[in-house]
């Protein structure tokens, strides 16, 4: 098979990987930027150039779409995905995903539990919007953020209503949220696959630091799922419909509870942390797949 990854940059640790991956199992890699793809629509079908080359013979894509370019990337996932050509995430999914708000409302409607939630159109109500998550402290998130930025901790109700009016000031866009102290900054990420749990890690935050993530210098262990916590994180991937996904959830008193579904979650930390190989089983996936290539019609369902 000729399988294409979706990435921006040759040299991360997940493109690597999935390009060795690809060429391991017997397959030809090829990395595409899709920013760099133009997509023609036209009566004689849907085509893809890339530095000025029509894409063809692709059997497979691997989308690692930003959220920074999450429009045109995922506009270039659904043309392959009008070609006929099979993808490991879909593109109306990773849209889902990267809609904060959107994501919980579809996580709540399949009963998964969460942190209590509040958000508002630039309401004046900062007391109001504190107590419906169960007062101070707690979370505030911009809507747009990602890897840990964006998120602060407001300890004091005072400090929470002062930062909720900064950020509307800004007409900023953001969620307010339950504290979990039992969590102590740390939270799982569970890696799923095809409905599959298939690695997860425990990552703790540093010292002083409420977020555990990685990209904030939090470090990561293997661990082993109970029963309830692979049970909530598959019903994640699969309310979000996403067959590649990172989970990641936070311990708590009253169980697992969900944070976010991320729909190109990195390689590198679950790996390392778990001795697993990743990103063989993604292509796998592909490779159980391709019986069942998609007819060239666009998925359109929200």
């Amino acid at each position: 098979m000729k399988i294409a990854v979706l990435s921006r940059n040759s040299a991360l640790y997940s493109t690597k990987r999935l390009v060795e991956a690809i060429e391991t199992r017997g397959h030809e890699a090829v990395i595409l930027d899709h920013l760099k793809c133009d997509l023609v629509i036209e009566d004689a079908g849907p085509a893809v150039y890339y530095m000025g080359e029509k894409v063809e013979g692709i059997d497979a894509v691997i989308p690692r779409i930003g959220a920074s370019v999450t429009f045109y990337g995922t506009a270039t996932v659904r043309q392959f995905e009008m070609m006929g050509v099979f993808s490991t995430t879909d593109s109306q999914a990773i849209v889902r995903s990267r809609d904060k708000l959107r994501s919980m409302q579809i996580l709540a409607g399949a009963g998964l539990p969460m942190p209590r939630t509040a958000f508002t159109n630039y309401s004046k109500e900062e007391k109001s919007l504190i107590e419906h998550v169960g007062g101070a402290p707690v979370i505030i998130k911009l809507l747009e953020g990602t890897q840990g930025l964006g998120v602060v901790l407001a300890e004091t109700r005072k400090a929470a209503q002062s930062v909720i009016e900064a950020f509307h000031g800004l007409k900023a866009r953001i969620l307010v949220q339950e504290f979990i102290k039992e969590a102590k900054a740390t939270d799982i990420r569970v890696f799923v696959v095809n409905g599959k749990v298939v690695g997860a890690m425990r990552r703790r935050g540093m010292e002083g630091e409420f977020r555990s993530n990685l990209h904030r210098g939090g470090s990561a262990e293997v661990i082993k799922l109970s029963r309830q916590e692979r049970s909530v994180a598959v019903k994640a991937a699969n309310a979000m419909g996403l067959s590649v996904a990172g989970v990641d959830m936070l311990p708590s008193s009253r169980g697992p509870l969900v944070l976010e579904v991320n729909s190109s979650p990195g390689l590198e930390g679950i790996e390392k942390a778990t001795g697993v190989d990743i990103a063989g089983t993604i292509v796998e996936f592909i490779e159980n797949n391709q019986p069942k290539k998609r007819g060239a019609k666009a998925k359109l369902n929200a």
